[in-house]
């Protein structure tokens, strides 16, 4: 077998992209979020505009995965788009560093508050982090359709618990409404607007990252024309609205004024809630978000390796699937080891934040790369189009000005870095490119825009 089974629907990965994306952020991000902007009303601006981000974004994303139905997303949009250079960049920037460090991030996480619940410290929460990993890993290895499964489980669970928080932040009356009053005029001490949207800007695109890493799944997608695209979106609106109505709840339960950090926001309200045991309950909720996503990262981003060794950029083994789960067990292994390497140094999560730049950056040229591959003559239907586009990219750049801005000399290192990666390609790979054509044949028998898309890979 050389091709991965379409065993995803609509719901598979739907719950793939809330499972994914709902992970610790929503836990942390609010209450720097509502300390900065200091009003209720500018807290939900910021998150409906992340929101429209992320939605317009998923739109774009939705119409390239319906268009080059194959493993990889971002990378064989930018391979379509920019040509194999540009491609083996994001590729090389996701092996070496933010795959890995972004998994192993997550896993440290994990490991924290199952040591907080459980009482564990030290070396044990290494190998809790360690072992999360590599159970994940070999879940994933056993098939997208079991690994769907367990992720549409814990989506319910995820989900469920959220709500029923705010079911019984309500029906308690746990809280009091007069924490949203004043609703619109910042409170004393806020920061000052338009200053205090940079942070929570900023703090919001974390919290809604990763929705794109999903649509590397194309190539085991059902039907990749109409599933993507809604999954893509139905995932993204879904999770807008959890994040807001967790974050009001979070405001109902814990007034502005008390508000100091992030860990102590999630702990305030779980007091204030479930009393003295507040805190493990919570925990419970975030170690269950963060397995979601651990597990939707090790499915994802693997096959990032498996579409660059298949097109002849990277180790040709690596395009090997098992024999027997038809999954790109090599791709998953280089993950998990390079992952649970970064847990065992410990020194991963700066250089990540070196790439976050970088990561933005590539997300602008892919969603850029609509308005060429239109221009060429293919059949990517955006709805909203240019204004989808548009948007994302307008919002875009307002957030790399913001990061930019931020910490000027980060972005230019991980920009510098990833650049490194040039030199690579040109002596190691370059005219190895082999794109394979299993999965865009059909479609392109029946497009002759499809020749412009030969054209451009060519030249």
């Amino acid at each position: 077998m050389n091709s991965l089974p379409r065993h995803l629907g609509v719901a598979a990965v739907t719950a793939l992209v809330i499972g994914e994306v709902i992970a610790i952020g929503i836990f942390l991000t609010p209450a720097t979020m509502a300390r900065t902007v200091g009003s209720p009303l500018w807290l939900l601006i910021v998150w409906l505009v992340m929101g429209a981000m992320a939605l317009s974004g998923a739109l774009c994303y939705g119409a390239l995965a319906a268009r080059f139905p194959e493993a990889g997303g971002g990378y064989v949009y930018l391979r379509e788009g920019y040509g194999p250079l540009v491609a083996f960049l994001y590729g090389w920037k996701c092996l070496l560093v933010m795959d890995p460090g972004i998994t192993a991030a997550l896993a440290v996480g994990l490991a924290g508050y199952v040591g907080y619940a459980f009482g564990f410290s030290g070396v044990a929460l290494k190998a809790i982090a360690v072992g999360a990993i590599l159970v994940l890993a070999a879940l994933s290895l056993l098939g997208v359709r079991i690994g769907a499964r367990v992720m549409q489980w814990l989506t319910v669970i995820k989900l469920g618990a959220l709500g029923l928080m705010a079911i019984l932040a309500l029906a308690l009356g746990a809280g009091s409404w007069s924490h949203f009053v004043p609703f619109v005029v910042q409170r004393a001490g806020s920061d000052p607007l338009p200053g205090a949207l940079a942070p929570a800007l900023v703090g919001a695109f974390f919290a809604f990252g990763g929705w794109w890493e999903i649509a590397k799944l194309g190539g085991e997608a059902r039907d990749p024309a109409r599933t993507l695209p809604r999954a893509l979106a139905l995932g993204v609106s879904a999770v807008t609205a959890v994040y807001i109505l967790t974050s009001a709840v979070f405001l109902y339960l814990v007034p502005l004024e008390r508000v100091t950090s992030g860990e102590t926001f999630a702990a305030q309200a779980g007091e204030a809630l479930f009393g003295p045991a507040g805190g493990r309950v919570f925990a419970a909720i975030v170690i269950v978000a963060i397995l979601g996503s651990l597990l939707g990262l090790l499915m994802a981003l693997p096959r990032v390796y498996y579409a660059m060794a298949r097109d002849g950029v990277f180790f040709k083994s690596v395009a090997t699937l098992h024999p027997r789960f038809a999954t790109p067990a090599r791709a998953v292994a280089i993950q998990a080891g390079l992952a649970s390497l970064f847990v065992l140094v410990g020194t991963f999560q700066q250089i990540v934040f070196y790439f976050v730049f970088v990561t933005v950056v590539f997300l602008a040229l892919t969603v850029g790369g609509v308005f060429l591959l239109r221009r060429r003559g293919e059949l990517l239907h955006v709805p909203g189009y240019p204004s989808t586009p548009v948007l994302f990219l307008t919002l875009v750049a307002l957030l790399l000005v913001l990061l930019g801005r931020h910490d000027p000399l980060q972005a230019a290192l991980g920009v510098g870095i990833v650049a490194l990666g040039g030199p690579v390609y040109f002596f190691a790979f370059r005219g190895r490119l082999t794109p394979n054509r299993n999965t865009t044949h059909d479609l392109d028998s029946h497009d002759p825009a499809g020749r412009g898309r030969e054209a451009a890979r060519g030249s």
